[in-house]
């Protein structure tokens, strides 16, 4: 496996790269600063330099997209060209239009395209699954997730791509939300939403540049109705321009009782339960990747059964970049949208043990 990207999110999935090193190994770094990529490489005990050395060797089957949201697309189709799967950081990629070039390619090509979040892997939210799957609070009705934060300029020393076209709350928090509701619940058929941008511009807090001041390109505030499929509606609301919330990242509610599922930006963490009449009780651990981190995707990939199709597949991450892409219309043009509904959900997690 290769990795193109060496920066902020790149420290993360080094962790795990070790720790799943006799499965997924890693055996090149690339990055369009060369000096970070040779830096970076040694540090890992592999060859850094440039994207063209990447894709031209031989020995990496798989590459590891974590670039910025802007250049998903493009390393994407790079890499399928040179006939390489991809698993890439979240967005897809900024468009529709562009992600469904990607994958109509990877078809033609006969590889694998996958997409983050692989949080849903996790014990948390594959918890809260089962739950939702064994009938535990009825049939479902509806859903509240909510990201409310000042912004990632408070800790960020580079935020500039956060507040451009492809960021804001919506595509940088919104697929951990999205993914974990379309886990939870299913497809989502149509969208309605409004937005804001209540500020024109953001001050970095930390690092070489703080008290520079970084424009806002994107809407920073969005709050959208999801109904799914099978009739749940979801209130989402993602957001950079708050001081801060206690309300809980995800309720579900059901017919017969209620869950209070985990932070879908973690791997872990408790669900909770309250059916009606009795009082709210924590759930044991029930499904889903025990100490899993990022890039249990790809360990995933690597395990799937011939026939069978990765649970981090692309085509929800597809989906959640459909779901983003009709809000963000949906606020401009005030309309309520139908979407085509391109993703089911994958199959459930059984708890294990890395």
């Amino acid at each position: 496996m290769g990795l193109v990207g060496a920066g902020f999110i790149s420290r993360m999935y080094f962790d795990t790269l070790k720790r799943i090193q006799d499965e997924v190994r890693l055996v090149r770094i690339a990055d369009v600063d060369l000096a970070r990529a040779v830096e970076t490489g040694a540090a890992q005990g592999v060859p850094g330099g440039s994207v063209d050395e990447l894709l031209a060797d031989p020995e990496v089957d798989v590459v590891l997209n974590l670039t910025i949201p802007m250049a998903h697309a493009e390393v994407a189709t790079r890499s399928l060209e040179a006939g390489k799967h991809v698993y890439g950081e979240k967005p897809l990629a900024v468009t529709v239009a562009e992600a469904r070039s990607v994958l109509d390619l990877a078809q033609q090509r006969g590889l694998w395209v996958g997409c983050a979040p692989d949080t849903v892997l996790g014990t948390g939210i594959q918890t809260a699954r089962r739950a939702v799957d064994d009938g535990m609070i009825g049939p479902p009705v509806a859903a509240t997730a909510t990201m409310a934060i000042p912004g990632h300029e408070a800790w960020h020393p580079n935020p500039d791509f956060y507040y451009a076209p492809g960021g804001g709350p919506l595509y940088d928090m919104g697929p951990y939300y999205l993914h974990a509701l379309i886990t939870l619940l299913g497809p989502v058929a149509r969208v309605s939403a409004s937005s804001s941008r209540p500020v024109t511009e953001r001050v970095i807090a930390s690092g070489p540049r703080a008290g520079e001041r970084v424009p806002v390109l994107t809407d920073t505030h969005i709050t959208g109705l999801l109904e799914h499929v099978d009739g749940a509606i979801t209130t989402l609301t993602m957001s950079f321009d708050t001081v801060g919330t206690r309300t809980l990242p995800i309720e579900v509610h059901g017919v017969e009782g209620s869950l209070l599922v985990p932070d879908p930006n973690e791997f872990s963490g408790t669900t909770s339960l309250k059916r009606r009449g009795e009082d709210w009780v924590e759930l044991p651990i029930s499904a889903g990747y025990e100490n899993s981190a990022r890039g249990f995707g790809l360990l995933d990939f690597h395990r799937t059964p011939a026939g069978e199709a990765p649970r981090a597949d692309a085509g929800i991450a597809f989906h959640a970049l459909e779901i983003m892409e009709s809000m963000m219309r949906s606020s401009v043009e005030g309309a309520r949208l139908d979407l085509g509904a391109t993703a089911g959900r994958s199959r459930p997690v059984p708890l294990t043990s890395i």
